[in-house]
């Protein structure tokens, strides 16, 4: 079950980010910094799932590696970096926005 939070919780931060760069990329800036903040509530959640698992672990609890667990923390890996770029996507955009360089 960890490892589906892991993968089901990464997916929606993944899916949020790119919702931040959409609406970044229309102007909405605001709009893009509230879906990043989801993005993170999201991450918080397969961290903790993740924790749980390491701390499993951690008290002699060994699970076995199976496929599924190698690709949930894959996933998370992937929603974190795109988080990050996400979140320097925006800041980007807004950069450009106040310039003047593009226009709603």
């Amino acid at each position: 079950m960890a490892a589906m939070g892991l993968i089901a919780n990464g997916g929606n931060a993944k899916s949020l980010a790119f919702e931040a760069i959409r609406l970044a990329k229309k102007g909405d800036i605001e709009g893009a910094r509230a879906k990043l903040k989801e993005s993170d509530a999201s991450l918080l959640e397969a961290h903790n799932s993740q924790t749980g698992m390491l701390t499993e672990e951690a008290q002699g609890h060994h699970m076995n590696v199976t496929l599924l667990v190698v690709h949930s923390q894959d996933h998370l890996m992937n929603a974190i970096t795109f988080r990050d770029l996400a979140g320097e996507m925006v800041d980007l955009y807004e950069k450009l926005y106040q310039s003047g360089s593009l226009k709603k």
